[in-house]
């Protein structure tokens, strides 16, 4: 059964809650200041149980009507349980009522499942690791 959870947008969220998150849910993490992303973000979505931060995904875009879902994020003890879902469709969602008509989301192959489930439908696209160049 799954805990009460409430989903946010754009809640007033800081950094050592942003950090912790991450860095339980992804093992090469660094801290960083999440600031400046979120100011230029359309929106984001934080999911909470009880005070706890346990989910993530912000929405950038172009100022047009393009919008790109990033840093989906669910703390390892609440996956697995739908929460990933709910939150990238209340982000989806809510993109639509700012005038978004089209959302991109890159992915490793092993969460093609999950984001089919969310919706998405498989493309063609490109990709330059700059760093690597």
């Amino acid at each position: 059964m799954l805990p009460q959870i409430v989903l946010c947008i754009r809640p007033p969220v800081d950094n050592d809650m942003l950090n912790a998150l991450f860095a339980a849910a992804w093992e090469q993490h660094r801290s960083f200041d999440f600031e400046p992303i979120l100011r230029h973000s359309l929106l984001y979505v934080c999911a909470y149980h009880a005070d706890t931060l346990i989910a993530f995904v912000n929405v950038a875009w172009d100022g047009g009507i393009h919008a790109f879902l990033l840093d989906t994020t669910v703390h390892p003890t609440y996956q697995k349980r739908g929460i990933g879902i709910m939150l990238v469709q209340a982000a989806v969602n809510e993109a639509r009522t700012h005038g978004i008509e089209w959302i991109h989301v890159d992915f490793e192959p092993h969460l093609a499942h999950f984001y089919a489930r969310c919706g998405f439908r498989p493309t063609q696209a490109g990709l330059i690791h700059l760093e690597a160049t």
